[in-house]
């Protein structure tokens, strides 16, 4: 979430990025609910500052009533049922005793008017989306996006490509009706080679993100609901893309950028301890409500699969998380390289991002079957916005006053997606398919041939 303070002093550029980017969040309504909540915090201040002088005045003779009366602010004679000066008498220690108890009744009510007022704020704040970064492409479809560059041209097949439903089922690789019966459409069995290939996937990620200072972690693949909030997901409604666990205050993640996020949750980091950098593997739970059509075909879209994350907190300014956020890609255009896979890198569009993002890049991979480029990974620089909402600051140096972390995303490979380009992009004119060269240390076998 954004500074409350800032969005007030910066009310309307605030309010033209919400709606640069589509976003529901309501400025307006949060500047009146941010000026109610000052105005009853100031009189239940002025209420606790005048019980504490009554109280101390209690008994003494060296302030007269009037005096103190004088003290009251206007505001709040009239709540104390005084109407002038002449209603107070000097010394008159009956009035010190009844004006304190009613000092008494009535703070209950302003503590709890507040409490109310300030979280009607933070829902307010929360709607807002992150502030965003100024050369990120103004839209919200597909065709804004911003293509940064090209890297690797795609095949030249001297025959019919065919797509990955169609190679997984000549060479045996994958049972969609099993898993249709078992657990649903968009559920599936990997079979034979293609478990070993996404195991090796993983591995890979993992190896290279190790060699990188990146600390491993198999994360859990459940959350509480207010982790996934943190993080800027919406674990209710209709149109959420989470499951959540019935009679348990628990939610299946949808990527384990949720539970590293979620680590360091409350937590005040010392100096010299950032940046830290984390890679997370988990399974991953989506609903994908309201998907359809072509990119719902096979693996492209589906309810479950394995991901290798990686996940930066690093110092709170904008110089190290943009370092950070280039190092992300740098890693996740590695790892495609590697794997023999013409992709391209686009600048996400301000429609585009989700709330936490600052900034977005997603890679696409060249997927032979559809005929077009299909997202495999994406990395977002989130800045403060979820290290306000979980509450994760860091000491600059020592003596100075903590402040909040920047959060970095970037999947490494979500096997699923990966496993259809390098099964398309490899195939061959005999229906098998070429195993990359960096995976073949991690596998017994160089091709996938038919049965």
């Amino acid at each position: 979430m954004l500074d409350i303070k800032y969005v007030v002093s910066h009310a309307q550029a605030v309010a033209q990025n919400t709606a640069n980017r589509f976003a529901a969040g309501d400025v307006d309504a949060l500047l009146e609910a941010y000026k109610k909540r000052n105005e009853v915090l100031t009189r239940l201040e002025q209420l606790r500052a005048v019980a504490n002088a009554i109280a101390r005045q209690t008994g003494k003779l060296d302030q007269d009533a009037p005096t103190l009366f004088a003290q009251i602010p206007l505001s709040l004679q009239a709540d104390l049922g005084i109407q002038t000066v002449t209603d107070v008498r000097a010394q008159d220690r009956p009035w010190l005793v009844t004006t304190g108890k009613r000092c008494k009744e009535l703070v209950p009510a302003l503590e709890q008017e507040t409490a109310q007022l300030d979280k009607e704020l933070d829902v307010l704040a929360r709607a807002l989306p992150n502030l965003t970064h100024p050369d990120t492409p103004l839209g919200r479809t597909d065709d804004d996006h911003h293509v940064l560059r090209h890297v690797g041209e795609p095949r030249a097949f001297d025959f019919t490509p065919l797509d990955h439903v169609q190679l997984a089922e000549k060479l045996h690789l994958i049972d969609f009706e099993a898993g249709a019966k078992v657990a649903g459409q968009k559920f599936y069995f990997l079979q034979n080679e293609l478990v070993l290939l996404d195991l090796a996937l993983q591995r890979l990620a993992l190896e290279l993100l190790r060699s990188k200072g990146y600390q491993l972690v198999a994360t859990p693949d459940l959350a509480r609901p207010a982790i996934l909030e943190g993080i800027g997901f919406n674990p209710r409604g209709a149109e959420t893309q989470v499951y959540s666990i019935a009679d348990h205050d628990l939610c299946l993640v949808g990527t384990a950028e949720i539970t590293i996020g979620g680590m360091l949750a409350n937590t005040i980091l010392q100096p010299g301890e950032l940046p830290i950098r984390i890679a997370g593997i988990s399974h991953c739970f989506r609903t994908e409500a309201g998907s359809g059509g072509r990119e719902s075909r096979g693996l492209y879209r589906v309810h479950q699969f394995s991901k290798v994350e990686m996940f930066i907190f690093c110092p709170g300014d904008l110089e190290a998380s943009n370092a950070m956020h280039a190092e992300l890609l740098a890693i996740e255009e590695e790892l495609f390289q590697s794997l023999e896979i013409p992709y391209r890198v686009l600048d996400i569009c301000a429609g585009d991002l989700g709330a936490p993002a600052y900034r977005k890049f997603d890679i696409e991979a060249w997927m032979p079957g559809r005929g077009v480029y299909g997202e495999v990974t994406s990395t977002s620089n989130c800045t403060d916005y979820q290290a306000r909402r979980l509450d994760i600051r860091y000491y600059p140096e020592e003596g100075q006053k903590p402040r909040f972390v920047h959060t970095l995303n970037g999947t490494a490979v979500a096997t699923s997606r990966a496993l259809i380009a390098v099964l398309e992009n490899h195939q061959q004119a005999d229906g098998s398919v070429t195993i990359p060269a960096i995976l073949r240390p991690h596998l017994p076998f160089a091709s996938i041939v038919p049965r």
